[in-house]
């Protein structure tokens, strides 16, 4: 059975919530929109293709950065309203230069920073 994006469950805007995981450790690296074209674009190419909603464009991740997400699998949660991309990450994944987007966490009702920005060449 083929897969047609049109399928999904897309929200009033045209998008769909989709969250990056590193294929080989299951670390969560980000979360991201896609639409329709963006999915397509993703299974086509291999490369992970986002909807930036503040600039109302695609955008390849890493196409900038050097950052490249590769897609290993896709995945479509139950209510097909989600997307769990698992991914080969080159480099960080989060814009901030760190490996992912989820550095931060809340304990005992503070903010805690789990991880550095990386260095530039190492």
């Amino acid at each position: 059975m083929s897969f047609d994006p049109a399928t999904l469950r897309y929200d009033d805007r045209g998008l769909i919530p989709a969250i990056a995981q590193d294929h080989a450790t299951g670390e969560v690296l980000m979360m991201a929109w896609m639409n329709a074209e963006a999915v397509a674009q993703t299974i086509a190419t291999g490369r992970v293709t986002y909807w930036s909603r503040s600039r109302q464009a695609f955008w390849i991740k890493g196409e900038a950065s050097g950052h490249v997400q590769t897609l290993v699998d896709l995945r479509v949660d139950c209510d097909r309203d989600a997307l769990l991309l698992r991914v080969e990450q080159l480099g960080p994944a989060c814009h901030t230069n760190r490996r992912s987007c989820f550095y931060t966490a809340i304990r005992d009702g503070e903010e805690v920073e789990l991880m550095a920005p990386e260095t530039i060449g190492g």
